[in-house]
């Protein structure tokens, strides 16, 4: 991978690493908790999809870089709580452009490991969200994903206009900008507007 690539991936896992790292302040996780959920969040999806398309060793354990900057992201969010969840605003603004890029980088991957269209795209979702989803599983919460928020939905959405793009051969760069343009704008304004998944209505039944 360029190293231009690597430097924005790294920031991406940086980013998630810190949102880790804040749930396990917040469920009050000793310094090792901290680090697990770091790791996880920044980590886990990426891992998941190298290891569904079977692309050995994953990236995570190729390149001591992927695991040493969540190790960062825990510590400062330990040492520094206080003032970084002052900042978690701008720190979900970041969060969105990590989603929008590994949503693409995810599907892209998938695709030059042979799978069709359709599973490529799931991939790529899943690289955006699945640290995210196995994060909140480990913190003993609901999913992020599975709560009405607008999150899986622009991911995938940016992951089909990557593998879309990427299959009529066009250029790589209108590509990448296009599918991760889409995801960043929708989960922003969801963000902003306060857009939600459609829920049930009334009581439930049990």
């Amino acid at each position: 991978m360029p190293g231009t690539l690597v430097s924005i991936d790294l920031v991406g896992i940086f980013v998630f690493a810190i949102s880790g790292a804040l749930v396990g302040v917040r469920k009050e996780l000793d310094v090792f908790g901290v680090l697990v959920l770091a790791g996880t969040t920044g980590l886990g999806g990426g891992f998941l999809r190298d290891v569904l398309i079977n692309a050995a060793p994953p990236a995570a354990l190729a390149d001591w870089r992927y695991l040493m900057v969540p190790v960062a992201a825990g510590l400062l969010t330990f040492a520094y709580h206080p003032l970084i969840g002052r900042m978690e605003n701008m720190i979900n603004v970041f969060d969105a452009f990590g989603l929008a890029l590994f949503c693409v980088t995810g599907a892209t991957k998938a695709l030059e490991y042979g799978l069709g269209p359709v599973p490529a795209a799931l991939m790529g979702m899943l690289t955006g969200i699945g640290g995210g989803m196995m994060r909140d599983v480990l913190a003993g919460r609901v999913p992020v994903v599975f709560r009405a928020e607008l999150y899986a939905t622009p991911a995938l959405a940016g992951a089909a206009i990557a593998v879309g793009g990427t299959s009529a051969d066009l250029p790589t760069p209108a590509v990448a900008l296009a599918g991760a343009g889409v995801c960043l704008v929708w989960r922003l304004l969801a963000m902003w507007r306060g857009w939600h998944a459609p829920m049930p209505s009334g009581p439930a039944s049990v």
